[in-house]
């Protein structure tokens, strides 16, 4: 089986082993270690899903996704029964600060604005209005609050990195900028590349991080002598 043809059956059994998704209407192509979602989703959770559990995959380099969501009967509300839902998932989650964000429902697709204080919090609101039934994709405009930085950013991110993953991000260089972070690289998986971003966004008043990581793609076989 050829390389490329391994990685799509490979992310073909994941999208079906995954139990929050129905894959049964999901197409999987795979190019030069980018793989292809196309097809159709009852709801953007699933959508969310789809494209997590591609990305787990070993020797996937990028992830493209060309999925729509497909609404059944069962499950479409109105814009103003979306909204409330938002409204009140929000207030409920914890993590997420009273009356700083901002709904607005349009078709299904819901937009978040307003300020946080962090990237964590940010994170919380979206993940919420995520799963609520009805929802067909998210806007998020939510911006995270500048605290000023002090000079020490650089080393509590490399501190992090550290702890978290140990000599492995010897390779990995940590720019900082004001409240801009840049991360540049090779890493072995999008796996590792997003828990590298994560990481980072763990200092406080980080505002910005810009993902320069590559992934490296897999080692292809040498032809056997002749």
């Amino acid at each position: 089986m050829k390389l490329e043809e391994r990685l799509r059956t490979h992310v073909e059994e994941e999208l079906s082993c995954d139990p929050s998704l129905n894959a049964a209407g999901i197409g999987v192509a795979a190019s030069d270690g980018i793989i292809t979602l196309t097809g159709h989703v009852s709801s953007h959770a699933e959508k969310v899903a789809a494209e997590q559990a591609a990305a787990r995959v070993f020797g996937v380099r990028a992830v493209v996704s060309e999925l729509d969501v497909k609404l059944p009967a069962s499950t479409r509300v109105t814009d103003e029964e979306i909204a409330q839902a938002a409204i009140d998932v929000l207030s409920w989650t914890t993590l997420v600060p009273k009356d700083r964000i901002k709904v607005r429902v349009e078709r299904g697709w819901v937009v978040l604005e307003g300020d946080v204080d962090s990237y964590f919090q940010k994170a919380a609101a979206h993940d919420a209005v995520t799963r609520l039934t009805g929802v067909k994709g998210i806007s998020d405009h939510i911006e995270i609050r500048k605290t000023g930085l002090g000079p020490a950013i650089q080393a509590h991110i490399e501190a992090a990195l550290e702890r978290r993953f140990g000599d492995g991000t010897r390779r990995i260089t940590v720019e900082t900028r004001g409240d801009h972070v840049t991360l540049r690289g090779v890493v072995r998986s999008l796996g590792e590349r997003d828990e590298i971003e994560r990481a980072a966004w763990t200092t406080p008043g980080v505002c910005h991080v810009n993902n320069n990581l590559s992934v490296a793609g897999p080692a292809r076989r040498r032809p056997r002598a002749s």
